[in-house]
């Protein structure tokens, strides 16, 4: 089904977190417009059921192509610690349990790696895009490491506690313009708009 209005691509970003939809709205280009999940009066649960973030972005984003008929992507995040063997992963978001906060998943964070001084950690994001029932990938990476208490008030999930590499800022720091040029998500979303940019 093709969802273009003079040369102006809508695309639905399968995603029930507002901070995300924000994100990508400030970094995607003019000629693409965002619909949101509620845009497609969509008000489901998204399945996240696999154990990688690209098979949770490609299963969300085939949830809404197949039941909405709307090209969209999706995506997964994952803050990955060396010293906890890649923990969180995957299960970032709940990682302190199903109905937690992101403070109570901070919490996890900060007490498992207590007397901990690998602190090297890296965020991984992978978008999948389905057009016209072609899937694409698109992944992204920012190295840092985990400090040991949270600084900043902006940027959402483990922001707080997050330094990139050769950053004095955490995320939690920045303003999303900063942000978007060094993040796992930037860099995976400027892959899925040049790829967007040679959809006819």
């Amino acid at each position: 089904m093709n969802h273009t209005i003079m040369n102006k691509i809508k695309i639905v970003f399968a995603t029930n977190n507002k901070n995300k939809l924000s994100e990508i709205r400030d970094l995607i280009s003019d000629n693409i417009e965002i619909l949101s999940l509620e845009d497609i009066n969509c008000f489901d649960d998204l399945p996240e059921n696999q154990l990688t973030l690209e098979g949770n972005a490609l299963e969300k984003a085939n949830y809404i192509f197949l039941k909405y008929g709307y090209n969209c992507f999706a995506d997964d995040t994952g803050l990955e610690i060396d010293a906890l063997n890649n923990e969180p992963g995957v299960f970032s978001a709940r990682y302190a349990g199903p109905k937690c906060l992101a403070e109570d998943n901070i919490n996890k964070v900060l007490s498992k790696l207590k007397v901990c001084s690998n602190r090297k950690a890296k965020f991984r994001t992978v978008i999948a895009l389905i057009v016209d029932g072609e899937e694409n990938l698109f992944s992204g990476e920012c190295h840092g490491e985990i400090i040991r208490a949270q600084i900043g008030d902006d940027g959402f999930g483990y922001d707080p506690i997050f330094l990139p590499q050769d950053s004095e800022l955490t995320f939690a720091q920045m303003d999303k313009f900063e942000k978007g040029l060094i993040s796992h998500r930037g860099i995976s979303v400027r892959k899925l708009i040049e790829f967007l940019s040679l959809i006819k």
